[in-house]
């Protein structure tokens, strides 16, 4: 059987590792976070707080990320910010207080962002566009992987303490870190290019000019607004509500969509790395906006499930599309680009739970599907005006790219 790493460069491989035990981790300790808070007696609202707080420094530090990575190499900072996390989680296993598990969640996010900006930075500049699609495929299939597996072990490790999972992800992230911190040691990220281009860094102004950067910007706002909004907030309280079904029932269908994604993911990056950026990003959107349409007329637990199989076939192809364009854009070291790029996707997962949800509440779990879809269109509308941004698929890219 072919390696899934065949022709990609040593550094993926070590990524994907480190990244494999930061999914773990999450999924171990994300269970236990909202049940942990509520024994300081708080209430929903602030529970929630927990929750947001962290993905908004995330998002607040988002550039300040990149200009690290611009700065002092993605090695370091990946390194620096997985130990700021694993830090920071312990002390919020140790937290005595809300007001203390508040301020470490939140400060843990500033790590998150420096490890998430750095590992984009590796796989969009280490690889080049034949196989930079494939490389986000496997990296996001080892976070898909750990992600499946964290909770179960969470779940174990919370009937011990719910202070148990915090600790487990300190060490994961801890595994991880180290991983990257002496494995990535001395590995070229600069895909050949020569000493004029590695020094024409490219700004954000200048990829803001680049139409191909703008639309991913969007797809990756909207991808995370409509996908990540409707089943972190209403779904799971529209299945069993409206539904009249239990919550084990939202987690198959959840489970569901992530193996559906997973199945797919290695095909979906071939894909954009041979078929080109463009119809990888029209094929994700228009299988996505399938399932959004079956979830506006969802009246039973079976069309709940091939609603959450046909978000998870198309969220395949969103997940590694805007990446790689942002990739075959940016020119030598672009740390804030990509900065700016995680905090467009932080943003739409931030806005969207609250959107989506005063939809609900003042109208309708259909009216907030409708909108979901509508909202949906414009991503798929822009996948059809996105230009090729794969080297190989154009003549001379500049003039596809403006």
């Amino acid at each position: 059987m072919q390696s899934p790493f065949k022709d990609l460069p040593r550094e993926i491989k070590i990524r994907t590792t480190a990244s494999f035990f930061v999914a773990v981790g999450f999924g171990i300790v994300l269970p236990a976070i909202p049940v942990f808070a509520r024994t300081f007696g708080v209430n929903n609202t602030a529970v929630g707080l927990i929750v947001s707080t962290f993905a908004i420094t995330r998002f607040a530090s988002g550039l300040i990320s990149g200009k690290l990575v611009d700065r002092f190499g993605e090695r370091v900072v990946f390194s620096s910010g997985v130990g700021m996390v694993a830090f920071f989680v312990l002390l919020a296993g140790l937290a005595q207080s809300y007001g203390q598990l508040l301020f470490f969640r939140a400060a843990g996010g500033l790590g998150s962002s420096m490890f998430t900006v750095a590992a984009g930075s590796v796989i969009m500049r280490a690889v080049d566009d034949n196989n930079r699609a494939r490389a986000f495929s496997i990296y996001n299939g080892a976070f898909l992987v750990g992600g499946i597996s964290g909770p179960a072990i969470g779940g174990l490790l919370s009937l011990i303490s719910l202070r148990a999972p915090f600790f487990a992800y300190s060490i994961t992230l801890t595994i991880s870190g180290l991983i990257a911190l002496f494995f990535l040691k001395g590995v070229n990220l600069n895909r050949g290019e020569d000493g004029e281009e590695l020094a024409q860094r490219t700004s954000i102004a200048q990829a803001l000019s680049l139409k191909p950067y703008r639309i991913a910007l969007v797809i990756s706002f909207i991808g995370n607004w409509v996908l990540f909004g409707v089943r972190s907030s209403i779904l799971p309280i529209f299945v069993i509500e409206t539904l009249r079904s239990t919550p084990a029932v939202v987690g198959y269908g959840f489970t569901l969509s992530a193996l559906m994604q997973g199945l797919l993911l290695l095909r979906a990056g071939k894909i954009s790395d041979t078929r080109g950026r463009k119809y990888a990003a029209v094929s994700g959107s228009l299988i996505a906006l399938v399932g959004l349409i079956v979830l506006i007329f969802t009246n039973s637990i079976w069309m709940y499930f091939l609603s959450m199989a046909f978000i998870g076939l198309g969220g395949a192809f969103l997940a590694i599309t805007p990446s790689s364009i942002v990739g075959d854009v940016i020119r030598g070291k672009s740390g804030q680009v990509i900065g700016l790029f995680q905090m467009a996707g932080d943003a739409g997962m931030m806005v969207g739970p609250i959107v989506l949800g005063w939809f609900a509440d003042t109208f309708s779990y259909q009216a907030a599907f409708i909108s979901t879809a509508v909202i949906f269109l414009v991503s798929v509308i822009l996948s059809f005006r996105l230009p090729e941004t794969r080297k190989s698929h154009t003549i001379v890219i500049d003039d596809h790219l403006n």
